[in-house]
């Protein structure tokens, strides 16, 4: 029998609903309050008091610490109770709590600390530092006030940015920290007023919204826009450029929706028309149009793909309205529909694999259209089967392949490309020297879908006929340069507030699936698309404008960030995320399927439906036999403490050992054997080693929202952790050269028969020994750890290691 350590029992408040700030307070009923949630790690069970005035969120991110400190401190063998402040019902959990306090009784009035001072916001302020003093700016604050030399100090009362020019000397910036901080101690504002320090280039959201004008710069210069390889190729003497032009680029082709139902609808005198199965595929730019797909995915009877597309060359009307219809379609769907709003040259990878063909025609069909040319007597350029036309194909796969309307001229050509001139009753195919045989073969697809059984002619560049010259008015030179792609960029989370109308924005880092809390509305801004994700438990009105809230992100992010103010913008609800927005998460369907507020989830996820509901049948007023037998015990015990001091706390974590007088110890019986008689003696494990964690204990912390994650709760937690002692030997895996432990791929597979128990169960691929890693990943650790997240995240997914 292995000897068991002394376990002292810990009282911890618990804040914060993404970033844990966790504190140890002294074991003491006045330590308690209404406001809070408090964690009580005993040597056999761990204790959630839930004050009744606390937040869901954060009763939620409490159970994540439970479960780090179950795992970690008592190898997972203890239990786990949730006791509700205000419940009146006596219940064996609550029963057990306040024993351990000395007994019930009420809990004094939150006495507010510095920790509970929120800062006030105020206009924002900018100073220049210079010799570790903070002079005021005058004037609008505008991009141009910063100077690159020079370090500066933005003060928005809550919160303080130092702005750090690229040329300011390295004293300067190491004295601006100071300088903020003086400035804040100056202010008299509390300790926890946070200092955000930032390089010039490398703005946030949040600061850049604080100024009246931050125009929009140009697109980073390659090495910043190819990070860390464009940086290593340019420290071994190779140009990016030049490196661009010998590598092959591999394409990913991203999730598409699945085999579904089609159903377009073009927008045509303040109502929607119905297209012809025949046309659908065309959009013409003078008209809008509302687009359902239907389909089945997973185990769904049907999902939802709803968007309205804008033709650039439309009327407000039209727009106006198509906006309207396609948002009473999602309405009388039930909010279902994934609701998506499409720009002209904007269209996202799922609307174009929907259609195959996708043809985008000059003019339109429309009356708002028709009206509109009239009034301002334009000519009516509108397509038709016996038009003077070029198309352009371009695309590599099905979710880009396009063909547009373009002018009908031979500038218009691209070498790159292939297309299709049309002259009455003729036809011509024009392959560009560079074009693929898959475009080659698109262009005689899209030829039959405008005209059926039409007899081609085709030419290839430097060899084309006379008659095709013609048609496109003579020859003239034209170009072979490659359409640029857009740069692939990290996405980016966000949290939203209104400040006067105004929207202000939060940025939530390192997010995982975890931060999608149900009472919340985030942004997921992924530079190609931008999605507004809506809770089940979001206030209803909030719900109603959510989308709005996107338009207005796009147009602050279109200001400050360079993005286009036409990107593709959805809306869509939590239990409806389609595998386009789930592929940036490393997305788990069973958190997804789990209904209730952040806390009923949380519980169930964690601790099963068992548990999930009889903690909701407690704050139901549900469960309430025995109730008088057990009051009669607890108002016992209740009595016995109070003819002694109730302040000093029980060292011990068992109810019997603080037995002192008859009196005491009969109530602590009676109460005893009701308790027992409910529930079933615990397996007593006598070999097990308990382990305290360490005394010494930092006033708050930061931690990832993932408080299960061994590497990050150590350090989020802020208490020097001791490491838990090793197995016997014969229990061991394999150790790596660096220490860290080795599992075969088959045991860290999330589906694994034989799962690995006791590891990050985030960083699954951390595991594997570094052959393996190659053979799995396809990538050593090193390339691999250096892709974006949402990529790692990607990959790990295809192997059944997220």
């Amino acid at each position: 029998m292995v000897e068991e350590e002394n376990f002292e029992t810990r009282l911890y408040i618990c804040k914060g609903k993404r970033v844990v700030r966790l504190k140890q307070v002294p074991f003491s009923r006045s330590s308690l309050n209404h406001d809070d949630v408090f964690i009580l790690d005993t040597k056999d069970k761990i204790y959630q008091f839930n004050g009744a005035n606390s937040n869901i969120q954060e009763r939620a991110k409490a159970l994540e610490v439970i479960q780090f400190l179950k795992e970690k401190y008592h190898e997972g063998k203890c239990d786990v109770a949730i006791v509700d402040d205000g419940n009146l019902q006596v219940e064996s959990n609550s029963g057990e709590f306040w024993v351990l306090f000395g007994g019930f009784a009420p809990i004094s009035k939150k006495v507010a600390t510095e920790d509970d001072i929120i800062p006030v916001k105020s206009p924002p302020k900018l100073f220049s530092i210079s010799d570790g003093q903070a002079n005021q700016v005058e004037g609008e604050l505008s991009k141009s006030c910063l100077e690159n030399h020079l370090c500066y100090l933005l003060d928005c009362g809550d919160e303080v940015f130092v702005w750090v020019g690229r040329v300011t000397q390295v004293n300067e910036r190491k004295s601006a920290i100071q300088t903020a901080e003086d400035f804040v101690a100056s202010q008299n504002r509390p300790k926890s007023t946070r200092i955000t320090r930032l390089i010039q280039g490398y703005e946030t959201h949040s600061f850049k919204s604080k100024f009246d004008s931050w125009p929009s710069g140009l697109a980073p210069a390659p090495e910043e826009g190819k990070g860390k390889v464009a940086a290593l190729l340019k420290q071994q003497g190779i140009g990016v450029k030049g490196a661009n032009k010998s590598v092959p680029v591999n394409e990913e082709v991203p999730p598409l929706l699945e085999v579904g139902k089609v159903e377009v609808w073009c927008i045509n005198d303040r109502a929607k028309t119905p297209v012809p199965k025949v046309d659908i595929g065309k959009f013409y730019s003078g008209d809008c149009y509302v687009v359902l797909y239907t389909y089945n995915s997973h185990d769904k009877k049907e999902d939802y793909y709803l968007c309205w597309w804008i033709g650039k060359d439309s009327v407000e009307e039209d727009q106006k309205m198509a906006s309207k219809l396609a948002t009473s379609m999602c309405n009388s769907l039930k909010g279902r529909p994934v609701l998506g709003r499409i720009f002209q040259g904007k269209e996202p990878p799922q609307f174009v694999a929907i259609f195959q063909p996708l043809v985008i025609l000059k003019g339109g069909l429309s009356s708002g259209y028709k009206n509109y040319i009239a009034d301002k007597g334009l000519n009516d350029e509108t397509y038709t089967a016996d038009s003077v036309a070029l198309i352009q194909i371009s695309g590599t796969s099905v979710h880009n392949n396009k063909a547009i309307h373009v002018d009908a001229v031979a500038t218009s050509l691209n070498s790159n490309e292939c297309f299709l001139a049309q002259s009455g009753s003729s036809m011509f195919t024009w392959h560009g020297n560079q074009s693929t045989h898959e475009q080659q073969q698109l262009a005689t697809k899209i030829a039959d879908f405008l005209k059926p059984g039409v007899a081609l002619k085709h030419n290839k560049e430097g060899t084309e006929s006379s008659a095709f010259w013609f048609a496109l008015g003579g020859k003239q030179s034209y170009t072979n340069k490659k359409v640029p792609t857009e740069v692939v960029r990290d996405p980016h989370l966000f949290t939203y507030s209104m400040n006067k109308g105004k929207l202000e924005v939060e940025e939530v880092y390192n997010f995982s699936q975890d931060d999608l809390l149900t009472e919340d509305i985030l942004i997921l801004d992924t530079h190609a698309e931008v999605f507004v994700w809506v809770g089940q438990s979001t206030d209803p009105n909030e719900k109603q404008n959510a989308f709005e809230v996107g338009q207005k992100y796009t147009e602050m992010a279109a200001s400050l960030e360079g993005l286009s103010p036409h990107v593709p913008l959805y809306k869509l609800t939590e239990g409806n995320e389609p595998s386009f927005f789930t592929t940036f998460f490393s997305w788990d369907p069973a958190k997804a399927s789990v209904h209730g507020n952040s806390f009923q989830k949380k519980v169930m996820l964690l601790f099963g439906a068992g548990h999930a509901t009889s903690n909701q049948a407690r704050s139901n007023g549900a469960n309430q036999g025995g109730a008088t037998q057990r009051a009669s015990a607890l108002a016992a015990l209740n009595s016995a403490f109070s003819s002694s001091s109730s302040t000093k706390p029980i060292s011990s974590s068992k109810p019997v050992a603080i037995s002192q007088g008859s009196q005491r110890a009969a109530a602590i019986a009676a109460l005893s054997s009701v308790l027992t008689a409910e529930k079933q003696p615990t397996e007593a494990h006598p070999s097990r080693v308990v382990k305290s964690p360490p005394q010494e204990t930092s006033e708050d912390f930061k931690e990832s929202p993932e408080v299960k994650e061994t590497e990050v709760a150590d350090s989020a937690v802020g208490i020097d952790w001791v490491e838990s002692k090793p197995k016997p030997e014969q229990e061991q895996e394999d150790k790596s050269e660096c220490g860290q432990t080795i599992f075969s791929y088959e045991r860290l597979k999330a589906k694994s028969i034989n799962p690995v128990t006791g590891i990050d169960f985030k960083r699954r691929e951390a595991y594997l020994s570094d052959e393996e890693f190659a053979t799995v990943l396809g990538a050593t650790k090193e390339a691999f750890y250096k892709l974006p997240k949402w990529k790692q995240d990607m990959l790990k997914r295809k192997v059944d290691l997220f």
